[in-house]
């Protein structure tokens, strides 16, 4: 029997992480089994966008190596996470009259109400703009919300609230541009946020309701669930390097002597540790600040049972799960994610969980609850789509 290997490139505004994983044969039921990693830093990007396509291939291409040398296998084709300031999402209502004699509603029904509502998407909203995912999050018959899929019900008007989140077509481009000259083809690509709550989130948490925070170097992105899907995704351009050079100013020392500061592992105990706290706090307010009023502006601030679940590279953060707790007033914890089959133990740290989804995006088969329970059976139905779209606008 044929290896089942996936890899996934996370390409951040810091670092570029490639995870190389392998589908068990023993347990089908268990995650991917990581078999190799690489990463190193992100050169030709800002906040999440491609400034210099040479560069940023280079960079690529030194993590994929490391990750094809660490794994035994070569990469040659990855799944890819979109991230940073170009990513957005937006909500859409489309409706329909129902075609049957008998009103039943059919499956065509149902697809042609989510086009109807893409196509009511405001050209403001969608001008430059790709759609990775569509999300629908409720149905309506003749007025009545729909607990579940509407198909063979019965009525004469269908409606439906759907979730799009869409990337600037432009950063897209360059992205996949970027990974292509290194030498690797693109089969698909994710949402990062969507890729990271895969593997960090419980189906307990998203039915209850949460709020995936992640806190990288340039941005702060973050995906609510509600009922099991997502409802809601925002990326704001404010990072941990943020915090990183306040304590550099603040404390006036140099800017890795300040990463250390920030992640408890300096020894310097020269300056005042109230001082410090303060800048730190001043901070993360600032970035909880950003979550609280995005949560009140759809209304779930406060009404979120499962919390806020901090993920990234800037998690690490010594204070960070009381300073959430005491600025969304929800429960607050990091991720506790677990790598399966880590056997080489060169995966620390949730900053990882991106690209582990994206291998378990790609070792899914597209009935599997874990894709369909997203809204997202489209990806994986159709996974060269949105490639060959793209492509053709490669030069």
């Amino acid at each position: 029997m044929a290896r089942q290997i996936a890899a996934g490139i996370d390409i951040g505004s810091y670092q570029i992480k490639v995870v190389v994983a392998e589908a068990s044969s023993d347990n089908p039921k268990a995650g991917p089994r990581i078999i190799g990693s690489g990463s190193a830093e992100t050169k030709g990007l800002r906040h999440g966008y491609v400034i210099n396509v040479e560069e940023a291939a280079k960079s690529v291409s030194s993590a994929v190596r490391q990750a094809e040398k660490t794994a035994g296998v070569r990469i040659s084709k990855a799944y890819l996470a979109f991230g940073g300031i170009g990513l957005s999402a937006f909500i859409s209502v489309g409706s329909l009259i129902t075609t049957r004699a008998d009103s039943e509603i059919s499956e065509n029904d149902v697809k042609r109400v989510v086009e109807i509502s893409e196509n009511e998407i405001p050209n403001s909203l969608s001008l430059n703009r790709t759609v990775l995912h569509t999300i629908p999050l409720q149905y309506k018959v003749d007025g009545k919300i729909v607990l579940g899929r509407p198909q063979g019900m019965k009525g004469a008007k269908l409606e439906v609230r759907t979730l799009f989140v869409t990337s600037l077509s432009h950063h897209l481009n360059d992205i996949i541009s970027a990974v292509e000259k290194a030498g690797v083809e693109v089969e698909d690509v994710m949402a990062a946020p969507l890729a990271a709550s895969l593997v960090t989130l419980s189906k307990t948490q998203k039915i209850a309701g949460c709020v995936l925070t992640n806190i990288g170097s340039e941005t702060v992105s973050i995906v609510v669930f509600e009922n099991d899907i997502p409802i809601s995704l925002e990326v704001f351009p404010i990072g941990s390097n943020d915090i990183t050079n306040d304590i550099a100013l603040g404390l006036k020392i140099p800017i890795d002597e300040a990463e250390r500061v920030k992640l408890g592992a300096s020894q310097n105990d020269k300056f005042s540790k109230k001082k410090l706290d303060e800048i730190v706090i001043a901070r993360l307010s600032d970035i909880f600040e950003l979550v609280e009023a995005h949560l009140r502006k759809i209304g779930r601030n406060g009404l979120l049972p499962a919390g806020i679940i901090i993920t990234g590279g800037g998690s690490g953060v010594a204070t960070i799960e009381d300073m959430a707790k005491a600025a969304l007033k929800l429960p607050s914890k990091r991720s506790d994610l677990k790598f399966e089959g880590n056997i080489k133990g060169i995966i620390k740290g949730s900053e990882w969980a991106v690209a582990y989804g994206l291998c378990v995006l790609g070792l899914t088969s597209a009935e599997d609850n874990l894709i369909t329970d997203l809204g997202l059976s489209g990806i994986k139905d159709t996974p060269s789509r949105l490639w060959r779209w793209v492509k053709k606008l490669l030069p």
